[in-house]
């Protein structure tokens, strides 16, 4: 008895804290309190046939435990005869107090004895609590292994057959419980929050979205077309019926909302092809997806959709809900419905469409914007139109005759009929927001997007490109585009991606800037980039002479450059400002084509996916990129060695004003070192290191102001390019031909066609401001070098001896044509 008393000021002050925490949990006894009781209780009933695998699990364990068993025996054996609060209160006092030690030597006999002990007093510790209409089962002593030998048989007796057939009346209580009232319950709560099938035969509020410029001004306006007459059935033609059953749902007629083959078809494909190449969604659930949910990708959005697609099934019949879905759905822009978007796009009723142009429209709901013949990639819009005439071959709603007849179709578009403003950048932005936040919410929802362009600039570019094109056309070149951004925050003040947006004979919509173009030699920044950080200088001396390189498998590849001339020993700034090809090829075979590769990713560039299809000729553009990529590129070495993504949307609110997105700009990634950058900038601003090529008064020069540029042409005249920038200021520019056929040759000078227009975007936007200097980073020492100029090196590079060694001038000579 005198160990109850404990008068041992310390165990006394545990136990009193122990009993104010058991009292405390009493007092708030909750439900989650009776889970727990509930826990331990199916814990007892379940191992009644299995407690011995637990016990011989404790043996192993408690060979080496035995101070630890003891002090839980004893506690066990402090709070055995204990009420409902004792249980809390020894549980609380084994998670507090309870210390484990190691001792080796303790034999596994006695081990076990404390063991059996100890599960044989909390057993009783337990079976004290009298909860009402629960009862606990027996102790499991009906196993026979020696160490539970001396359990009291008195106990097994009143418990073994009583208490277990209780055990399986709570166990399955508690099953039929959690499947016919909580599960019941918790998928009730969850079906009434899904928006009512009923709301698909009602009209929504149609709220009209803006899209603004930085400054407030209206750009585009994108609104559902109130005036749609919805057209019955029956007065939708055959054709149209099949063709979108076709395309988006062939056993409409067969399923209950949602298609098990076509879940199956879809995940198969998807894992397959490693890309999600068809969707399972049938025209119930795009419906349900159109009109009543959001666009989010999300098991939980996925599962609404197929449970409101069964629900709906159950509404409304087939006929109807195919008539909801050809009078409701987005066909791209502001037609929403069939009939709208056949009087936008051919101008005249659906029932008045031939085969050809019913395929073409049931194939832009998939993506109305992607397969939009208004879009930037209207070749998208045919390639689709060819995928419906082949599913309707299949399903055999159509000959193969017919088929090949309406692809041979022309057909003729009417010019879109609403006020634009910069239409390229709007139809990209246009794009964005609908992959984000799908097409129902941005053209019905009523939200203002605030963008980054201005337009005041963007105007000024689009006029001099669309004036400079005319003026090239004896070059045979027909189109360009420009781009103007801001390196410092990676916005985009001016998109031009076409000379004419509203000229569809000439593909006027198609956006240069978004499309895949080879860069040139303007993709050479990004190789000189990577040498200067490995092992390079600007004074570094190259080659200039004949090399043939030859792998296994490949043709030998001997570079020649644009002059058809070699050059000798050239520093590495002449050679960079000359945009001499031997030597930069040179280069890219020291430093290792991935090296160029990694940095350009760095740098924005996102096109170069499949390392394989690049050689030593990608550092004179033999892989493609997009104008925006350059863009990023180049504004990398204006913003001192860190990237900034394009950033198009500055804000994107509903028409209350609750803010939906908010971009700021980033600190940026860092792509170069800010040494790297600045050398960069100051040989590509050096107009005397590429007189040789250009001459001391090119377009490449903005007078009073300190610029770098480069240029860039493809070897087959296809692509010509001049890209320069100040630490504010990125001016991107492109001419060629949409139908990617040759220029005149004269353009291989690169002072010719895209040049003359960067130059004057440069003059107008660089017109009343001061000289934007790049500034120099202390770690930059300058020395003596070649030619009695300047060179500049990051510290711990520079030449030993503090001066270049003497440089032989060059001898130009002329090369073969290999």
């Amino acid at each position: 008895m005198a160990r109850h008393k404990n008068p041992n000021n310390k165990n006394q002050k545990q136990k009193n804290i122990v009993a104010g925490a058991s009292n405390l949990i009493v007092r708030a006894f909750s439900p989650i309190g009776n889970i727990i009781i509930l826990c331990f209780r199916v814990l007892f009933s379940t191992l009644r046939r299995g407690a011995i695998f637990l016990a011989h699990g404790f043996f192993a364990l408690l060979r080496f435990l035995k101070p630890g068993v003891k002090k839980i025996a004893s506690l066990t054996q402090t709070y055995a005869g204990k009420s409902r609060e004792s249980l809390i209160t020894y549980a609380t006092a084994s998670g507090a107090f309870v210390r484990v030690h190691v001792n080796v030597s303790q034999s596994v006999r006695t081990a076990k004895k404390e063991c059996v002990r100890f599960i044989h007093l909390f057993y009783q510790t337990v079976m004290r609590l009298k909860l009402p209409h629960m009862h606990l089962p027996a102790f499991p002593v009906k196993l026979r292994l020696s160490p539970l030998t001396d359990i009291s048989a008195s106990i097994k007796n009143r418990y073994a057959s009583r208490e277990f057939q209780h055990a399986k009346s709570f166990i399955a209580g508690v099953i039929l419980t959690l499947f016919f009232v909580f599960i019941p319950y918790s998928t009730y709560r969850w079906v009434t929050t899904l928006p009512n099938p009923e709301l698909l035969s009602r009209r929504d509020l149609e709220v009209t979205t803006k899209i603004f410029d930085r400054n407030g001004n209206l750009l585009y306006e994108i609104y559902a077309d109130q005036n749609r007459t919805p057209l019955r059935l029956a007065d939708i033609p055959d054709s149209m019926k099949q063709a979108t059953i076709a395309i988006e749902d062939r056993e409409f007629y067969q399923h209950q909302g949602f298609s098990i083959k076509g879940i199956i078809r879809a995940s198969k494909e998807m894992f397959t092809s490693k890309r999600v190449v068809q969707g399972g969604s049938t025209i119930t659930q795009q419906l349900i997806k159109s009109a009543l949910l959001s666009p989010d990708i999300s098991f939980i959005r996925k599962m609404k959709e197929i449970i409101l697609a069964f629900w709906a099934e159950r509404l409304y019949t087939k006929n109807q809900i195919l008539e909801m879905y050809l009078n409701q759905v987005p066909y791209g822009g502001t037609a929403w419905g069939g009939e709208a978007a056949s009087r936008t796009y051919f101008g005249k009723p659906m029932k008045n469409l031939s085969l050809a142009e019913t395929a073409l429209l049931a194939g832009l709901p998939a993506a109305p914007s992607d397969y939009s013949p208004y879009g930037s990639h209207p070749e998208k819009a045919f390639d689709r139109q060819a995928e419906v005439l082949r599913r309707m071959v299949e399903d055999r709603y159509i000959t193969r005759e017919q088929a090949r007849d309406a692809l041979a179709q022309e057909l003729h578009f009417i010019p879109p009929r609403v006020s634009i403003r910069a239409p390229h950048f709007v139809m990209y932005v246009k794009e964005l927001l609908e992959k984000q936040y799908g097409s129902r919410l941005v053209e019905k929802g009523g939200l203002r997007i605030v963008t980054s362009l201005d337009i005041g600039t963007q105007e000024k570019v689009q006029e001099i490109l669309r004036k400079q094109i005319e003026s090239l056309k004896y070059l045979r070149v027909g189109n360009g585009g420009a781009l103007v951004t801001n390196p410092k925050t990676g916005e985009i003040l001016a998109m031009v991606g076409s000379k004419d947006y509203f000229n569809s004979a000439d593909q006027g919509n198609v956006n240069v800037t978004t499309s895949l173009r080879q860069p040139g030699s303007s993709i050479k920044v990004v190789n000189y980039a990577a040498a200067l950080e490995n092992g390079f200088t600007a004074s570094t001396v190259i080659d200039d002479s004949p090399i043939t390189y030859q792998s296994a498998g490949t043709t030998a590849y001997s570079p020649v450059n644009y002059d058809s001339k070699f050059h000798g020993l050239t520093p590495l700034r002449y050679a960079l400002g000359n945009s001499y090809n031997i030597p930069a090829v040179k280069v890219l075979a020291k430093i290792g084509l991935k090296t160029m590769i990694d940095k350009g990713r760095l740098m924005g560039i996102e096109s170069w996916e499949d390392e394989s299809r690049f050689g030593l000729s990608l550092t004179l553009g033999g892989g493609e990129v997009t104008m925006l990529e350059m863009a990023e590129v180049f504004g990398t070495l204006a913003n001192s060695g860190k990237r900034n993504d394009v950033l198009p949307i500055l804000e994107v609110t509903d028409y209350t004003g609750k803010v939906i997105e908010r971009n700021v700009p980033r600190k940026g990634i860092k792509a170069t070192t800010p040494e790297t950058a600045w050398i960069m900038s100051n040989i590509l601003s050096d107009n005397n290191a590429r007189v040789a090529a250009f001459g001391p008064n090119s377009s490449l020069v903005i007078p009073g102001k300190t610029v770098s540029v480069k240029t860039g042409t493809s070897n087959d005249k296809r692509d010509n390019w001049t890209v320069g920038y100040t630490p504010s200021l990125v001016t991107t520019v492109w001419v060629g031909n949409n139908d990617n056929s040759p220029m005149d040759p004269y353009l291989t000078s690169g002072i010719t066609g895209a040049a003359p227009i960067w130059h004057d975007i440069m003059v107008e936007l660089l017109k009343n401001k001061q000289d934007e200097i790049p500034p120099r980073p202390d770690t930059i020492v300058s020395l003596p070098c070649y030619f009695d100029r300047p060179e500049y090196y990051v510290r711990g590079t520079e030449p030993a001896g503090g001066r270049c060694a003497p440089l032989p001038t060059p001898t130009p000579s002329p090369s073969p044509t290999p």
